[in-house]
């Protein structure tokens, strides 16, 4: 966190939500309800919640285009590492994501959707604050 660039702390606040069950399952309910509400499970490989989540969280908290993120996407290893999709070869591939395959998924993250997910995470960033001011109060007892 001695970092002065965003990024860091961006990956370091998406692996919380991935971590934290509580959190996790609320983001994902959202995301469900929008991207697979209603549609048939076709079979059809593509992008999960996790990557489509980050990706798109990726992108408006760093403010990149598509050719920035299509490059993180294949390419930075810890942001791989967080989707689950990092390879543990040197010089192995492993997942590699078309820039119109994150054009067309991303785009399936509207306004409402992310506002949704967004009321959620500032919740548990005010539950987590107020975790940790309890505990300076505490050491001040």
């Amino acid at each position: 966190m001695k970092s002065r660039d965003q990024f860091p702390k961006l990956l370091a606040g998406l692996l919380h939500i991935f971590i934290t069950p509580e959190l996790n399952e609320s983001v994902f309910e959202i995301l469900e309800k929008k991207v697979l509400g209603g549609k048939k499970k076709t079979g059809r490989l593509g992008m999960s919640l996790w990557e489509l989540f980050v990706l798109g969280t990726v992108r408006l908290n760093l403010n990149i285009d598509y050719d920035r993120l299509h490059d993180l996407s294949n390419n930075h290893q810890s942001l791989r590492g967080l989707m689950g999709v990092a390879t543990r070869a040197v010089f192995e591939r492993g997942k590699y994501y078309e820039l119109q395959n994150l054009k067309d998924n991303l785009r399936l993250l509207d306004e409402e959707t992310l506002g949704k997910i967004n009321e959620v995470i500032v919740k548990e960033g005010h539950r987590l604050k107020k975790k940790r001011l309890d505990r300076v109060v505490n050491l001040w007892a």
